[in-house]
């Protein structure tokens, strides 16, 4: 076995995985959406996380590919018991949906297509421009249009998450007229499916089996406070064992 070849491909894996994500920093960036390489009729991909059931670790649900997810299912079960409590803790714990777009930065076009991620505000913003007649396909890599990304951090923004704006530019460009850059950018994309590893049902069951049910040593595995309640705990631990180990 070549360990110097098998170190190799495991730092590009991890570099490739780092540097295939763009995060707007405070200020104002520009960035264009590029046509997918990987679905040409839709360069939007709609996934869906757990954020709080693992700690420290975003773990990916399967439905974002179509595919049953044990938490959605106990969470769904949870909200249609008719108790208020149950139906709070379900919305917790569901699976949250944030989409991803392939973008290049201006002024880093070197560096390659990247995946923007953003939440519902920014995500209705860009399709209802798309849909206006009087933008359409703002990814066209001849006639399309550059988006003004402004990003306020919390102090700024007046909350706790900060505000992420955004603006068309009016003017139509291309999106290169390097030609060797622009096959690079239309042709070598990564595909946003391979830089997530999807958990198996059973792993995502074990996960939740954990979250509900945490170890009294283990003190970084336990729900945070406001994510089960005292009346409503010993039923939400039934519904488990009802749904899953009956």
């Amino acid at each position: 076995m070549d360990i110097d070849a098998i170190k190799s491909r495991l730092n590009q894996l991890q570099n490739t995985t780092t540097n295939a994500f763009w995060k707007p920093q405070p200020g104002k960036s520009q960035v264009r959406i590029v046509p997918y390489t990987h679905d040409k009729n839709n360069p939007f991909s709609e996934l869906f996380f757990h954020y709080s059931l693992v700690p420290n670790k975003t773990v990916l649900s399967p439905l974002s590919f179509g595919r049953p997810d044990p938490v959605q299912q106990f969470a769904d079960k949870l909200k249609s018991s008719g108790n208020k409590d149950e139906w709070i803790q379900g919305k917790r714990i569901e699976p949250k949906m944030r989409t991803f777009v392939p973008v290049i930065v201006r002024g880093e076009e070197n560096e390659g297509v990247k995946f923007w991620g953003f939440g519902k505000t920014v995500y209705q913003e860009l399709l209802g421009i798309i849909a206006d007649p009087d933008y359409g396909d703002i990814s066209d890599a001849s006639t399309g249009r550059d988006i003004v990304v402004e990003r306020q951090t919390p102090a700024e923004a007046g909350n706790q998450y900060g505000k992420t704006t955004i603006r068309v530019k009016p003017n139509q460009t291309a999106l290169s007229d390097d030609s060797e850059l622009l096959e690079k950018l239309l042709n070598g994309q990564p595909n946003i499916g391979e830089l997530y590893s999807e958990p198996t049902f059973d792993e995502l069951k074990e996960h939740l089996g954990n979250f509900l049910n945490p170890s009294d040593n283990d003190e970084g595995s336990k729900p945070e406070p406001e994510m089960v309640t005292t009346e409503a705990s010993s039923n939400v631990e039934d519904d488990f064992d009802k749904l899953f180990n009956s």
